[in-house]
């Protein structure tokens, strides 16, 4: 598969077309969210390989930037991301995965990567729900 080119202005927006809107470095941010519960898991970044993969195989598969590589989620951890929906948003430049998330989501072993939310002094403060705190 091979992406077609953005379109310009209110036409990208309005396309039926999957025309993905990948940045200068070539990468789209990508979203995994838990298609029950709705809670968010992750954010990753895919190119257009890790995107095209995702869709054919119907599972999560992104770029690592750290790595220079396309990241297989799950395949050394385990805790794979089984893509039940993908979804793009108005312009095209930000992935939304809908998944069904084995084991956890976090490199730290957490569900979840959003664990923290800020305390209201300039700092943060770990969520009730984080189980590496204790609640």
């Amino acid at each position: 598969m091979t992406f077609s080119p953005p379109l310009d202005g209110v036409a990208q927006d309005e396309t039926r077309e999957l025309r993905p809107k990948f940045n200068a470095e070539g990468l789209i941010a990508a979203i995994a969210q838990d298609a029950d519960t709705g809670e968010v898991l992750m954010l990753a970044w895919m190119n257009a390989e890790a995107l095209e993969l995702t869709l054919s195989l119907g599972r999560a598969v992104y770029w690592s930037r750290s790595r220079g590589e396309l990241w297989r989620k799950g395949d050394t951890s385990g805790h794979s991301q089984s893509v039940v929906d993908v979804m793009f948003d108005c312009d095209q430049d930000a992935v939304l995965l809908k998944v069904r998330q084995t084991g956890a989501a976090c490199h730290t072993g957490r569900r979840s990567c959003f664990y923290r939310a800020t305390d209201g002094g300039g700092g943060l403060r770990f969520t009730a729900d984080d189980p590496g705190t204790g609640g």
